[in-house]
């Protein structure tokens, strides 16, 4: 068995977990066990138990990384007794009660939310042709390309639902900030990032994507919080 925490990926709305694609093989190379989850996105309590069951199925500690939505979920899967640290990656960090519709009113939407556009059944998706300029900018029009037509909605209702009291109030967090995010508000990252007490914060030049178009430093940010709650 491995002497280094398992990492478990969780992506964000519009995304699986093939958005982690150039991280993988990073945490692969450096040592570290890890898992991709693939959540349901049909409401933010199936992505916390989904999330929360593939936690509990590794062995030893983990971490979680949640991208996007993906903090949403991370922050309730994470009480999980395995789970030694919650690293966020331009990601919500929601406190009890708060849901993700309540924090993007804090301030003006962001041009993301202009491309955002409802189907028949209740779910979410992002026009084709907006997707590279507002979630992931920084990458080449092929890989922008194929994750705008892969998209997977979210249900319109994961953000309305309230969320529970959040395992970062119990656990260490790392926070990564975008600057050039068009989906979350860089400084509604700023923000929920010092609410949470990060014990580190970086901010990186990227778009909504960072995980996509900046692997190396969110592989990094991940390995700092790997080390800080080794042994």
């Amino acid at each position: 068995m491995s002497s280094k925490p398992t990492i478990v990926l969780v992506h964000g709305a519009w995304g699986d977990g093939s958005h982690w694609r150039h991280v993988i093989p990073l945490l692969h190379q450096a040592g570290y066990p890890v898992k991709a989850v693939q959540n349901p996105l049909t409401s933010l309590a199936d992505d916390v138990d989904r999330t929360r069951r593939l936690t509990e199925a590794q062995e030893g500690p983990t971490i979680l990384v949640g991208h996007s939505y993906g903090g949403a979920v991370i922050s309730g899967a994470g009480h999980a007794a395995n789970v030694v640290a919650l690293v966020y990656i331009a990601a919500f960090a929601p406190d009890e009660g708060d849901s993700l519709g309540g924090i993007f009113g804090r301030r003006e939407a962001p041009a993301g939310a202009a491309i955002i556009r409802p189907d028949q059944d209740g779910f979410l998706w992002l026009t084709q042709d907006g997707f590279h300029a507002n979630f992931s900018a920084d990458l080449d029009e092929g890989e922008a390309l194929v994750m705008a037509v892969a998209q997977k909605p979210i249900a319109g209702r994961c953000f309305a639902d309230t969320a529970g009291a959040p395992a970062w109030k119990t656990k260490p967090s790392w926070y990564q900030v975008s600057s050039q995010d068009h989906m979350i508000p860089p400084a509604t990252q700023a923000e929920m990032a010092a609410h949470i007490g990060a014990k580190k914060t970086i901010t990186l030049v990227a778009s909504h994507a960072s995980l996509a178009s900046h692997p190396r430093e969110v592989f990094a940010l991940i390995e700092e919080a790997a080390k800080a709650t080794a042994g």
